[in-house]
């Protein structure tokens, strides 16, 4: 009987070639046309045979001047072997035609907050027409591009604008107006109209936490209003959820997209228009511009394809 460690042994020093080349002479029963086959010399052959014996420990092939054939034990250890060795030599085929074609089985795409029914939709006609599935992972909301940068990610659906020279803007989502989310019993609530601009410097947003560069985050909270008054920030957040949970408490307000506020209604939380609020709210899907691929640009024409 041979221990768990000892067979792992074998199996580091038996070589793909000694299997191949078994797998070969039991369907040609000829070292000849195994060699043909192959293209090694008969002698290449033989010696293949011989060390993947001397590597189990048995005699699997039975050689006499007028025929080849497999031992009971070559025989059993070809049924064995060859499953695994098909799977192997398939996974192969696959990764070569995919890396002809520059192609991917599956893209990583990291989301902040929600996917939405237009996102959503393009995934599955990605999957359906190219064979591309995709797994979603929510990043930190304010941490939109390390994990592309760093290539943990294919690309992200982040809100822009993106000025980093290692990324690409893929597609550009339509813009959206900019809601303000406070407490349903804040007195901003109770007014029932539109906020303007300059109220903001009454109020204390939450912000973002994280590694995004400073035009990014000041784009997601102004550091003041129009008229320059400073508007106050004291509370990070990681999530969108944690943003308004601190707004329903009523010490803090959050500026969020109106999609978001259509598909997130809480019965503690008012969502209100800001009059003056220059930039809407804009998503884009990026990618690193070195790793544009094939897939990705597949996936931003089924985006601009949905919105029509």
């Amino acid at each position: 009987m041979i221990d768990a460690a000892a067979g792992g042994s074998v199996v580091k020093q038996v070589q793909i070639q000694q299997i191949e080349c078994l797998v070969v002479l039991t369907e040609e029963l000829h070292f000849g046309r195994t060699a043909e086959r192959l293209g090694y010399s008969q002698s290449r052959v033989s010696q293949l045979i011989a060390d993947l014996e001397r590597r189990v420990g048995v005699r699997l092939v039975e050689r006499t001047s007028r025929r080849v054939a497999l031992t009971r034990l070559g025989a059993q250890f070809v049924d064995e072997v060859r499953p695994a060795y098909e799977t192997l030599t398939a996974a192969f085929s696959q990764a070569h035609e995919r890396a002809r074609r520059g192609a991917l089985c599956e893209l990583r795409i990291g989301f902040h907050g929600n996917v939405y029914e237009h996102v959503t939709e393009a995934f599955r006609r990605l999957r359906v027409q190219h064979e591309v599935a995709v797994a979603l992972s929510e990043i930190p909301l304010g941490s939109p591009f390390s994990a592309v940068l760093e290539g943990r990610l294919d690309a992200a659906i982040v809100e822009l604008p993106v000025h980093e020279q290692a990324l690409s803007v893929g597609y550009r989502f339509p813009p959206q107006d900019r809601l303000l989310a406070v407490a349903s019993s804040h007195p901003l609530a109770a007014g029932g109209g539109d906020v303007d601009v300059e109220q903001l410097a009454g109020l204390n947003l939450v912000r973002p936490v994280g590694d995004a560069p400073d035009y990014w985050m000041a784009a997601r909270v102004p550091p003041s209003t129009p008229a320059g008054r400073p508007i106050r920030s004291t509370a990070g957040i990681a999530t969108i959820q944690e943003g308004l949970a601190l707004a329903a408490g009523g010490e803090h307000a959050m500026l969020v997209c109106r999609p978001l506020a259509e598909r997130t209604t809480r019965g503690d939380v008012r969502y209100l228009p800001v009059a003056g609020l220059e930039e809407p709210s804009q998503l884009g899907l990026i990618w690193r511009t070195e790793h544009t691929t094939p897939q990705l640009t597949d996936l931003a024409q089924l985006l601009r394809e949905g919105e029509r």
